[in-house]
């Protein structure tokens, strides 16, 4: 299913005037998708998610140094609400709680979120028969 998803996603960026085709062969690496585009694709899935980290925990960071209730922009420490422990522990506990059901599902049922399709070899000579146009 990742090669159909990549082939219909990709593809919208080959309807750019002039540049498209480009665009295509640059994001492939070739001239169709490949086992290589599969695996660039799934390094960014997997990238991506401590990119998103780092900044949140600038955003954390910022929010410390600089306090929250400041919407005039003024520097005034009397107007500042403290991160911790106000903001700190809330935060806490929800990040926990998410931990709790994300690591549920992941030991418990990690096919729950999953389809069977996508342990179906890729071929690109045949597309599934629920893959139709709207």
């Amino acid at each position: 299913m990742s090669f159909w998803a990549a082939m219909v996603i990709t593809s919208l960026l080959g309807a750019i005037p002039l540049v498209g085709p480009d665009i295509l062969f640059l994001l492939w690496g070739g001239y169709s998708i490949d086992d290589i585009t599969l695996h660039r694709f799934y390094s960014l899935h997997y990238a991506l998610p401590f990119v998103l980290l780092m900044v949140a925990l600038l955003h954390v960071f910022l929010l410390h140094e600089f306090g929250s209730s400041n919407p005039l922009g003024l520097s005034s420490r009397l107007d500042n609400i403290p991160l911790l422990p106000y903001y700190g522990l809330k935060d806490f506990y929800a990040i926990v709680l998410a931990w709790v059901v994300f690591f549920y599902i992941i030991f418990m049922y990690p096919d729950l979120l999953g389809h069977s399709d996508n342990y179906n070899m890729a071929n690109p000579l045949v597309t599934p028969s629920h893959i139709v146009p709207e």
